[in-house]
């Protein structure tokens, strides 16, 4: 046979030699041929990207529409719509050579009584904004994996250490080497008077890629968030009462850091946790999808292939049928739903049939109710393949934490909005980002025992995608940088908004009670 796009390999044949060091018989070299994909030279699924894109822009026009409409004063609001936040300079955003109290150029909310204390979170951002940066290159620089992340946790445990050498710090903390706990609380502190929040840093990176999700910007934000909070009870310890607590997490790509920390007992006496994580544009919401781990091994008869394959039970066989009954099973799952797979092993030999086959499966789901009914659905086929193929199957979940569905409790979101208005960003409504898009992040499993938010915020071009090399060189960017300190004051300022507010808190539960209240995340899967 010849094709056109065929290239073929040999090489003259040659005597070997063998472990022993004997020459071993000449052998006809091995013939390969490599065949180039018809379609190699072009972009796959640029069709749908343009899709996607069309459709973001087409929610995006609508959520313009509505915030001409309806904003009771469009020509302040939107002095700066149109100019993206990463155009304007770091000046004028954060108001160097400004007054005190414009350092985040729009207006304050004079009416909350809270516009003084703004002004100081502002205030400490900007005076932190040479040092946060610094930590930020630093840990781009530094990429470490899941539980790796040494440099990082310790590079941002010192940074606390050096500006309140007197707070109570834990590290390592929850039993994991690299995640820490530092606590801050009001001089009339009172734990049955006063709540609690959490604020959280992630800082693992990609293999291969480094900081391709942007892991630093959220470690940095974090940081950024606490010490602001900590300037303003050290200049004035009337500023708020209540403790924060400011959580290293590490492991969030290849694990579920978070999980393993909330069984520790992270978020026991939590009354909310907040974050941020870097994207291609600002926007409140996105939706996160909940993903299982599943691993199957089909255990069969081994016999001679040629000879006596009817005394064979073929592991391989029921290995193929479950690939193909997860493939046709797409069908019946909404477009939000993943299922992926891969056979990890198929046998040892051709002429054997394979007594073991065994499929590395992952699903995700956009609640946690079709989380668990994937899973179920997902066990039936596995079961069902081995029945067919004659063979026994066992099946295991979660060898890695699952990540859960996030939770996004409502009343603070729009206290995120309120203050990344402040600072000149528009953050777009839940929605305009299509569902398409989800990925998953065990934050998730934060939100689902306690009201969290985990906004997203531009540090990318539009279309940049996530764990790529471009989204990496993103993340060590001026703005970054800029996205970084915007962030640091807006989860400073919901903070604050929560640990003053006692109808905000109360909104707050309520939002969280009516969405399901806390799920029993450890054993939501036992009984399924």
């Amino acid at each position: 046979m010849t094709d056109a796009n065929a290239q073929g390999t040999a090489a003259h044949t040659q005597p070997t030699s063998d472990s022993s060091g004997r020459t071993a018989p000449n052998r006809p070299a091995a013939i390969t041929r490599h065949y180039d994909a018809p379609d190699a030279d072009c972009v796959r699924g640029s069709e749908y990207s343009e899709i996607l894109a069309l459709e973001t822009e087409q929610r995006k026009r609508a959520a313009d529409h509505r915030r001409k409409r309806f904003h009771a004063h469009p020509e302040r609001e939107h002095a700066d719509h149109g100019r993206p936040a990463q155009e304007r300079s770091h000046g004028e955003r954060h108001g160097h050579g400004k007054g005190h109290g414009m350092h985040h150029g729009h207006r304050l909310d004079e009416d909350s009584g809270l516009a003084h204390i703004r002004r100081d979170l502002a205030e400490s951002v900007a005076t932190r904004a040479d040092s946060l940066t610094a930590i930020l290159k630093a840990i781009h620089a530094h990429p470490e994996t899941a539980y790796e992340e040494y440099f990082a946790s310790r590079t941002l445990v010192d940074a606390v250490r050096e500006a309140y050498p007197n707070l109570s710090i834990e590290y390592p903390a929850f039993g994991l080497d690299t995640a820490f706990k530092v606590e801050l609380t009001s001089a009339d502190y009172d734990p049955t008077k006063h709540r609690t929040i959490a604020i959280l840093s992630e800082y693992d990176a990609l293999p291969g890629i480094g900081h391709g999700c942007g892991h630093n910007v959220i470690a940095v934000s974090g940081l950024g968030a606490f010490l602001a909070l900590a300037d303003a009870l050290a200049t004035g310890p009337e500023a708020f009462s209540g403790r924060v607590l400011y959580y290293g997490t590490p492991a969030e790509e290849s694990d579920a850091g978070k999980e393993l920390m909330a069984r520790a007992g992270a978020f026991e006496q939590v009354d909310a946790a907040i974050m941020v994580h870097p994207y291609f544009m600002d926007v409140a919401d996105q939706a996160w999808l909940g993903r299982r781990e599943c691993r199957v091994t089909f255990t069969g008869v081994s016999v001679h292939a040629s000879s006596h394959p009817f005394m064979g039970r073929n592991a391989l066989d029921a290995a193929n049928l479950a690939y193909q009954g997860l493939g046709l099973l797409r069908q019946q799952i909404p477009g939000s739903d993943r299922i992926h797979a891969i056979i990890d092993h198929g046998g040892d030999a051709p002429n054997l049939i394979p007594a073991s086959a065994s499929l590395h499966i992952n699903i995700r789901s956009k609640y946690a109710p079709t989380l668990r009914a994937l899973s179920r659905r997902v066990e039936e086929v596995l079961r069902g393949a081995a029945l067919m193929a004659g063979v026994s199957a066992e099946v295991t979940w979660d060898s890695s934490p699952m990540t859960m569905p996030v939770r996004t409790n409502r009343p603070l979101l729009k206290r995120w909005v309120s203050a990344q208005r402040s600072v000149g960003r528009h953050p777009y409504p839940p929605g305009t980002v299509s569902d398409t898009l989800a990925a998953s992040t065990d934050f998730g499993n934060v939100s689902l025992r306690v009201p969290g938010i985990h906004p997203l915020i531009q540090i990318a071009p539009e279309g940049t995608g996530m764990h790529t090399v471009e989204f990496a060189h993103c993340a060590d960017t001026p703005a970054a940088v800029d996205a970084a300190l915007d962030a640091a004051f807006g989860l400073a300022s919901v903070a604050l908004d929560f640990l003053v507010d006692d109808e905000l808190a109360q909104a707050v539960r309520a939002d969280f009670e009516a969405s399901g209240g806390a799920v029993d995340v450890e054993g939501y899967f036992s009984g399924m």
